[in-house]
Formats: C-alpha cells, sequence, structure tokens
C-alpha cells in the first residue's frame, strides 16, 4: 500500500509542478483535476498549496545537489569543475526557475537557500580548492564567492523569466560570469566554458 501511496504522491508532484509552470496561481482544485485524482487526495499527501510548494522545491533542491556532484566527479581543475557544476544545475535550475520565482512568495528565499545549504557547501569547498591553487585570484574568500554564483544564478533565471535572456544563453553567460567573478581572465573563462558540451 505504501508503494502505491508513494507512486500517487509522486505523481501528483509531477503534475503539480507542470501546471504551476503553465499557471502560476494553479489551486489545489485545478492541481487535483489534472492529476486525475479528488481534492481530498491531494491534501491527503499535502496540508496546504505551500507545502505542495515547498516539496517541489525540495525535489529541486535535490536534484540542484545531485546535478553539482555529477557535473563536478573526476574533473580535476577548479575553473573547469566550476563551470561544468554551474552547466549541470543550470540545466535544473532553468527546469524549475518559474517555480522558485513562485516558492520565492510562498517559501521564501530564506526557505530556498536552506534547501541549498549542502551544495553550498560543496561549491564553496571547490572555490577554496580553486583559490588555494591560485586558480582563482578573488579578493572574496571562497564562502562568500559561492554567494555571488548563487545570486548570478538566481539573476540569470529572474532574467530568463522577464525575456531579457534567453534561457540557452543564460547557462553559459552563468559560467563565464561566476568564472570571472572568481578572478579567471574573461577571456579564460570565455574559452573554457565554450569547449564544454
Amino acid at each position: 500500500m505504501a508503494g502505491r501511496a508513494d507512486a500517487n504522491r509522486r505523481r501528483i508532484m509531477d503534475v503539480a509542478l507542470a501546471e504551476l509552470l503553465r499557471d502560476p496561481d494553479a489551486s489545489m482544485d485545478q492541481i487535483a483535476r489534472a492529476a486525475g485524482v479528488v481534492r481530498r487526495t491531494v491534501y491527503g499527501h499535502f496540508p496546504s498549496r505551500e507545502a505542495l510548494i515547498g516539496a517541489l522545491v525540495d525535489d529541486a533542491a535535490e536534484a540542484v545537489g545531485a546535478a553539482h556532484a555529477a557535473a563536478v566527479r573526476g574533473v580535476a581543475d577548479p575553473a573547469e569543475a566550476l563551470a561544468r557544476s554551474i552547466l549541470g544545475v543550470w540545466e535544473i535550475a532553468d527546469r524549475y526557475r518559474l517555480l522558485i520565482s513562485l516558492a520565492q512568495r510562498s517559501v521564501t528565499m530564506e526557505g530556498i537557500l536552506k534547501r541549498l545549504e549542502p551544495v553550498r557547501r560543496a561549491g564553496a569547498a571547490l572555490l577554496r580548492r580553486g583559490l588555494k591553487e591560485g586558480r582563482f585570484t578573488s579578493p572574496l574568500p571562497a564562502d562568500a564567492l559561492m554567494y555571488v554564483r548563487e545570486q548570478v544564478i538566481f539573476g540569470l533565471m529572474q532574467a530568463v523569466n522577464d525575456g531579457v535572456l534567453a534561457p540557452e544563453e543564460a547557462g553559459r553567460s552563468a559560467a563565464v560570469t561566476t568564472l570571472t567573478a572568481s578572478g579567471l581572465p574573461a577571456d579564460e573563462a570565455a574559452e573554457l566554458v565554450a569547449r564544454l558540451p
């Protein structure tokens, strides 16, 4: 029975994500109808719309963590690892960017950043290594540089949402911008990112 309940919960979350990305004001009733269940079933898994959005943000944060880990695995050069991490994270961020914008209204930015704490620690360790090895030269410590990286990604997500930047440009722009902010020369940063798949 637990397996069916888990599958039901997952299906509701998948449908809810699609519905909320289509219509950020989608109600629990709309989500239930789209999932093919009664409203009570949705509320059985998620006591409120905010709880549902929070669960979707948890999923996004987990996916970001997995993308970061996969991107840097086996990459020795801190600059290349940072660029690969941003490109990998951007794919997830782009998929969830409208949700993050919506979640800022109900989950709060503090809640989103708390969920991303494991990724922040891993990214700061990568930046620390790059600073120690002299690959990056920044007056900012690694922990502060990690906040710069986050804000570049969040800022470019909003730029895409507002139609100022095309999604296909944003990931590579985020990588070059973060590498440059970390102290890698701009031409080297652009060349490195252009080489990556």
